[in-house]
């Protein structure tokens, strides 16, 4: 097991790009105070932690655990990508999927960045809620104390969007409308745009028309930029 960790971790630093590290860090707020602090980065573009993780999908899921327990933001990030190529395997094998899902689910306090969150939820969590029906599975989430897991609740819902799916997106969009964290406004108003230009955008119109004045600017202006400019400027301009 240790000599797989070593062979995995040596690999990911092979790729490190020098004067990328500190760039990441900034890009991903991990100063004092921050939402990302504390995060620790080598400075590894995705394309290259992509490469090596399609090297690691038969590693055994403690390998995978004891990566996703790594300070080292590349590190929680293969593991991940491991995981989601693993999922997209398992194709008809029901029970080894729920095995990753429930795998995922245990292991969100080290998914706390969002771009963990954007590359793996969706393709892990959303499509197992898909298979299943499950969608309480994504409003435990959203009740969350947690800004992550409340991040995979909706950025989850893009896979039921893609299949034509609405209600969770919807529901979960209402509930985060007095959320205060930006991340949260960002992927709340990404899913509501998604839904408007994957099945029909009078849902989108409906909900805007329902909850625009109260809704988050961030919110409105990421879910509104698919629109005809005459719809946004109407949609930015309604008193608050």
């Amino acid at each position: 097991m240790d000599e797989l960790l070593y062979q995995w971790t040596d690999m990911l630093s092979a790729e490190i790009v020098p004067g990328k590290r500190e760039v990441l860090m900034r890009f991903f707020k991990t100063a004092p105070g921050e939402y990302g602090e504390g995060d620790q980065f080598l400075g590894i573009t995705v394309p290259s932690v992509r490469k090596v993780s399609k090297l690691m999908t038969e590693a055994p899921l403690e390998a995978i655990s004891r990566m996703l327990k790594s300070e080292i933001h590349e590190h929680r990030l293969s593991a991940l990508l491991v995981l989601v190529e693993r999922y997209r395997r398992a194709k008809k094998n029901h029970e080894l999927k729920k095995q990753i899902a429930d795998f995922y689910l245990s292991n969100t306090p080290s998914i706390n960045n969002w771009d963990l969150v954007d590359l793996s939820a969706p393709k892990i969590i959303g499509n197992y809620v898909y298979e299943t029906g499950n969608y309480e599975i994504l409003y435990r989430l959203s009740r969350s104390s947690d800004l992550w897991e409340q991040r995979i609740a909706i950025v989850s819902t893009y896979t039921l969007l893609c299949n034509g799916i609405t209600e969770p997106t919807i529901s979960i969009s209402q509930s985060y409308l007095t959320h205060k964290h930006d991340l949260i406004h960002k992927a709340t108003g990404w899913m509501l745009r998604e839904m408007g230009k994957r099945t029909d955008e009078s849902l989108l119109t409906k909900f805007l028309d329902a909850h625009t004045r109260n809704m988050p600017r961030t919110m409105l202006r990421y879910a509104i930029e698919k629109l005809s400019p005459e719809l946004r400027q109407y949609y930015l301009h309604l008193p608050r």
